[in-house]
């Protein structure tokens, strides 16, 4: 999958990496939502990430809820496998929103020390089904 992106992919990973900050969770989340949800093995093949980094990745994202995981049935000896899913890209966004406000308040509450008289706190609204407008 990654040897073949198109401009439009390679667009939809640098925005991704720019939410989440970090080039190994924008290719997990992105094949993830592309997979509609993958096992650890499927993962690594298909980011081509080391195995570690994606084991490592899928634990931090999990922690930080940015995906979620479903335990598998297996018939055969061992340990039964996770499924990872992404969030959706509605609730990505919306956290990312939350911390762009929180930043961008924190910039306007620094204007010297001097009260500003109808300051109004920065926020974001996002639209769902935007597209139909």
């Amino acid at each position: 999958m990654w040897g073949k992106t198109n401009s439009r992919d390679k667009n939809i990973e640098k925005t991704v990496t720019e939410i989440l900050k970090s080039r190994s969770r924008s290719r997990i989340y992105v094949y993830l939502l592309r997979q509609n949800g993958a096992k650890t093995e499927e993962i690594i093949k298909g980011t081509k990430l080391h195995p570690s980094t994606v084991r490592e990745t899928l634990s931090k994202m999990y922690s930080q809820q940015l995906i979620f995981r479903r335990k598998m049935k297996n018939d055969s000896i061992g340990k039964n496998p996770y499924l990872y899913y992404p969030i959706p890209p509605i609730e990505l966004l919306k956290r990312y929103a939350n911390d762009i406000e929180d930043r961008l308040n924190k910039l306007a509450s620094l204007t010297s020390g001097k009260k500003v008289r109808n300051f109004k706190l920065v926020k974001i609204k996002i639209n769902e089904g935007a597209d139909k407008i």
